[in-house]
């Protein structure tokens, strides 16, 4: 967030950014109301934004806040950010085509239910730190991320289900056809 004043202030930025497919269609929205940057020297010592990033780094060093979301101008942070995302976003792709294995299946909600679960951490953890420092506006945005990432944990489990149920109908469809295809 950045005020008036053009000085970057910390904000929620606490909403994994993915753009592929309905079940992600809340983080492209919530992802760019929370886009923030990090704390200047001059914003803490004269008590601008409350939230302190590096304070907050040392207290979850492997959260993965800091290798998804955190604010960054680094060239080389934001290409592997994007090298990254393109990865999961090419999973998704193979899940909704029912072409991903069941362990690719699986490895793609464990780390939805990964993302999810360090992001209510990190926003959890602001808000016990910080809640009444925070403008209303932000604690608002750091609940309701906190709110949306619980509800896509609720879903995992059914999005695994439905997903390996897709991908073995679709594997016993190519095999019936390999079978029929066979006996011509």
């Amino acid at each position: 967030m950045t005020p008036r004043d053009g000085a970057p202030r910390p904000g929620p930025s606490v909403v994994h950014e993915h753009s592929v497919g309905d079940e992600h269609a809340d983080e492209d929205h919530s992802a760019d109301l929370v886009r923030s940057a990090a704390n200047t020297p001059e914003d803490v010592a004269g008590r601008g934004y409350p939230v302190d990033l590096e304070r907050l780094r040392a207290q979850l060093p492997d959260n993965l806040y800091w290798q998804l979301g955190a604010p960054t101008d680094d060239p080389r942070e934001l290409e592997a950010r994007a090298g990254e995302q393109k990865r999961w976003e090419d999973l998704f792709g193979k899940v909704q085509s029912n072409t991903a294995s069941e362990e690719e299946v699986r490895r793609y909600y464990e780390h939805s239910r990964r993302v999810s679960e360090d992001y209510i951490q990190f926003a959890s953890l602001v808000l016990a730190q910080h809640r009444d420092e925070l403008p209303e506006r932000d604690q608002g945005l750091y609940e309701l991320s906190i709110q949306m990432h619980r509800s896509r944990l609720a879903e995992i489990p059914r999005q695994i289900e439905g997903a390996l149920a897709r991908t073995q109908a679709q594997d016993r469809a190519r095999d019936e056809w390999h079978r029929s295809a066979g006996r011509e």
